[in-house]
This record gives structure tokens, C-alpha cells and sequence, in this order.
């Protein structure tokens, strides 16, 4: 659906050549909801631009749908982009305009008539749940409900591909999960493709099937968001998964109970799938005579399915502890024998 292909985006400025995005190969499946996820200045919001033509590439190409949006321009590229359509964070409503003629404003531009487009904002008003605001003004509405506004006006011309640029970067967190939520629904039913930028690490493992981190302008690291979460291998991703998973609070507790414990064994363990609900910890002490203290313990719903970390003390005779962590090994369950360094 999309391609990039060794995309370089340099600028010059006064101080210098400064390069936003570094030799970035990516490809987004149809269908799919798409993150990018890095800090400011990573050089994901130029990567957004480079896909809907707003900036050109300075190397490589950009191709959606099989077309080479980096090379064309003018009547090709306007064409192009009805199909490409963008939310903000911060909504980028028309103030003097109500909640249907915002989402009727880009039908105008397209030159859809006025029966046809009636039709159409009355069944996107519906699709985001909006019915009753129809005739309010943006200074009328919450944050979520701008950017509802939002979404329903980027759907307006049917379009193939849904840029979302920090989309929800402007909202408490109640109602960030509620435009996921929509954003979900939205990807469910129509089958659209999705991209979506953002700094936050909630977000991706909200809704998202795939992910790419950048730092630097460089994507380190990509793939599926449940491979991500259990196996970052970059330090940045590593510090985004920090964010959701409580890491950081473990290791201090991890640190107390190895001091606190001397005997047995501290391990963490990772688990994925229909593996999160299954009796492990009893298991381990029924059939391996062993104690099993748990120390701290996570579970997080992703787009693809739950993701588990649980940090336990094991506590027992030697040979039985290994036995038990060879078990684990069987299962597919990512044991980690933590150590104070």
C-alpha cells in the first residue's frame, strides 16, 4: 500500500545541511494501522509530510497505491492527496464554521453537490458519534470532540490512507483512549490504512499492528508491536516500552528484594498471546517444589493481542529451581534471570 524507499529529506539553512530523515525504507500494508513513534526532533513529522507530497524527498521515492507521489506535482498531486487524508493535533478546524459544515468543507472544494454532500455529513456525523452537534461551533465542543470533527472531515472524500499527526497529543488521557477506540472502529469497518505519529508509547500499543522508531532521523528499529514490546532491542525503544510497562518502578523493587533475599532466584518473565492467562506461577509450584514470590506484574492489551511481563522470586531447592526454569523455556515463555551487576 505504501512504500519508502531509501528516503533522505535534507534542508539547508544558514547554519548548515541538516538531515530530518536518514536512508528510511518502510513498507505499511493495506489495512493496517502503522506507528511511528520517536521523540521531537526524531524526524517523524517530516516523514508524514513526505508522505502526502507536502515536502519532496531529497533522495528515494515515496509510492502509495503503486503511485510515485515523490515525483509528481500540480493537478496529479491534488488528485493524489484526496486520497491521503491528515487529523492534527490541534484539530485545524474553520472557527466560523458548525460541526457540518467543517466535515461538509472539503466536499465543497471537490465540487460534490449539495444533496450528495448532505447525505455524506449526516452518515460521517453518525460514523463518530456526533449526532446532536450538528449545528455547534468548535468553540462549543471539548477536545475530543474537535477532533472527531476532525477525523469525520478527513473521511469526507472516501479516501484510501489516514495520516495522523499527534493526534491525540492535545487531550487528557480518558479521552485519547476514546479516540483510539474510534480511530480502531474506523480502521474495522472501513478497512482503511492508517499511519500514525505520535511520542507516545501508549498510543502504539493501544491500537496499533505494526510500529517504526525513529531517533535521529534513522528508523532503529521496526516490526510488530507485540515482538517490540517483548523484545526491544534498541535503547530508545527500550525507554518507550519503559513507559507503559512500569520497568523502571520494577528495578528499584527487583534491587530491595535481591538484597532483602538472598537465597533463590529472581526472573522476569514475558509472555504474549493466550500464554498471559494461563496458571503458570501455580503450575511451577505444584509440580517443581517450588516457592514462588511475585514481585511486581504487568499486563498490557495490544492491537494483536495481550502482552505480559511478570517478575518473580523462586525460591527453593537448586536442582528444582532449574527444572522449573527449563519448564518455562518449553512453554515459549521469555525467562530472564535478573542479577544485581
Amino acid at each position: 500500500m505504501i512504500e519508502l524507499q531509501n528516503i533522505s529529506k535534507l534542508y539547508n539553512t544558514k547554519n548548515g545541511e541538516i538531515t530530518a530523515v536518514n536512508d528510511v525504507s518502510l513498507t505499511i500494508h493495506q489495512g493496517e494501522i502503522f506507528g511511528i513513534i520517536g521523540y521531537s526532533g526524531a524526524g517523524k513529522s517530516t516523514m508524514i509530510r513526505l508522505l502526502n507530497g507536502l515536502e519532496k524527498p531529497s533522495s528515494g521515492k515515496v509510492l502509495v497505491n503503486g503511485q510515485e507521489i515523490s515525483s509528481i506535482s500540480g493537478g496529479k498531486l491534488r488528485a493524489a492527496r484526496r486520497k491521503i487524508s491528515m487529523i492534527f493535533q490541534h484539530f485545524n478546524l474553520l472557527w466560523s464554521r458548525t460541526v457540518e459544515e467543517n466535515i461538509a468543507f472539503p466536499l465543497e472544494i471537490a465540487g460534490v453537490k449539495k444533496e450528495e454532500r448532505a447525505k455524506k455529513v449526516k452518515e460521517l456525523i453518525d460514523l463518530v458519534g456526533l449526532t446532536g452537534r450538528e449545528k455547534s461551533y468548535p468553540s462549543q465542543l471539548s477536545g475530543g470532540q474537535k477532533q472527531r470533527v476532525g477525523i469525520a472531515r478527513a473521511l469526507a472524500n472516501n479516501p484510501e490512507v489516514l495520516l495522523c499527526d499527534e493526534a491525540t497529543s492535545a487531550l487528557d488521557p480518558e479521552t485519547t483512549d476514546q479516540i483510539l477506540d474510534l480511530l480502531l472502529d474506523i480502521n474495522k469497518r472501513l478497512g482503511l490504512t492508517i499511519v500514525l505519529i505520535t511520542h507516545e508509547m501508549h498510543v502504539i500499543r493501544k491500537i496499533c499492528h505494526r510500529v517504526a522508531v525513529m531517533e535521529a532521523g534513522s528508523v532503529v528499529e521496526q516490526g510488530e508491536v507485540l515482538r517490540v514490546f517483548q523484545n526491544p532491542q534498541a535503547p530508545i525503544t527500550k525507554k518507550f516500552v519503559m513507559q507503559v510497562s512500569g520497568s523502571k518502578e520494577s528495578k528499584d523493587s527487583i534491587e530491595q528484594i535481591l538484597k532483602a533475599y538472598p537465597t533463590g532466584t529472581i526472573v522476569k518473565l514475558s509472555f504474549v498471546g493466550n500464554k498471559s492467562e494461563q496458571p503458570i506461577i501455580a503450575q511451577l509450584i505444584k509440580e517443581f517444589n517450588v516457592d514462588v514470590n511475585i514481585v511486581h506484574g504487568n499486563i498490557s492489551q495490544t492491537a494483536n493481542g495481550p502482552y505480559g511481563t511478570l517478575i518473580v522470586q523462586i525460591d527453593g531447592d537448586k536442582q528444582n529451581i532449574e527444572n522449573a526454569l527449563r519448564h518455562l523455556d518449553s512453554l515459549e515463555i521469555q525467562a530472564e534471570v535478573i542479577e544485581l551487576d
